[in-house]
């Protein structure tokens, strides 16, 4: 098994498989991913061939843009893999980690709760791509997508959404910094994850800071 070519076969199959995505979910986001996932696997003990191809595949069908199926994305990835002859072992962690990264399964409990350096290395860089400038304009991007109010000052966040009421809130997209994204540095796993996250979480405290000095208009 040659893994610098199932790397780049995966690559050019991520690539073409999410041509025409939303941009907060296409592959420079995934290529994001991939970068920040290798900058922190370097510093960490960890497997890097499955950190990398976990970082590749996170999104290759997000379930928000499916119908809300969580099966299709680790299925579509277990599938290609199976044809790149991965070790099953290796395929089976990187099926896991693309189960478990997602930021809203830690809204509700779940039964035996998978958990790896590797899972960690690439949570931590998916959610580094949803915060500070790059954050702000995936969150607005996906806003605009789905036609979504910048802010409306008489909807409050809802800070006790479980996975379902995430998965179906059609909340203004400032609400989305609360719910989620002014979360995620203290939501880190890797020390290097948390370093990285302070900058880009005082970025967006800086963002609404701004914002809501512009919302009313010049008075």
């Amino acid at each position: 098994m040659n893994r610098k070519a199932i790397i780049n076969k995966t690559k050019k199959f991520v690539k073409q498989t999410l041509e025409g995505a939303e941009g907060g979910h296409d592959w420079f986001h995934t290529k994001r991913v991939l970068a920040n996932s290798i900058h922190i696997a370097k510093k960490e003990n960890a497997n890097l061939f499955v950190v990398q191809l976990a970082a590749l595949l996170h999104d290759i069908a997000d379930a928000k843009f499916h119908d809300g199926d969580e099966t299709l994305g680790p299925k579509i990835a277990s599938e290609f893999l199976a044809a790149q002859k991965v070790d099953l072992l290796d395929r089976e962690h990187i099926i896991k980690i693309i189960k478990s990264v997602s930021f809203k399964n830690s809204l509700s409990p779940i039964e035996n709760p998978f958990d790896s350096i590797e899972l960690q290395i690439v949570q931590d860089a998916d959610r580094l791509d949803a915060i500070g400038a790059i954050g702000i304009a995936r969150a607005f991007n996906y806003g605009g997508f789905k036609n979504r109010e910048l802010h409306n000052p008489k909807v409050p966040p809802n800070m006790n959404m479980n996975k379902e009421a995430y998965k179906k809130s059609s909340a203004p997209t400032i609400n989305h910094f609360y719910e989620k994204l002014l979360l995620l540095k203290e939501k880190m796993n890797t020390p290097t994850g948390k370093k990285l996250a302070e900058n880009r979480h005082d970025f967006m405290l800086s963002y609404l800071d701004q914002f809501y000095q512009e919302w009313e208009g010049i008075k």
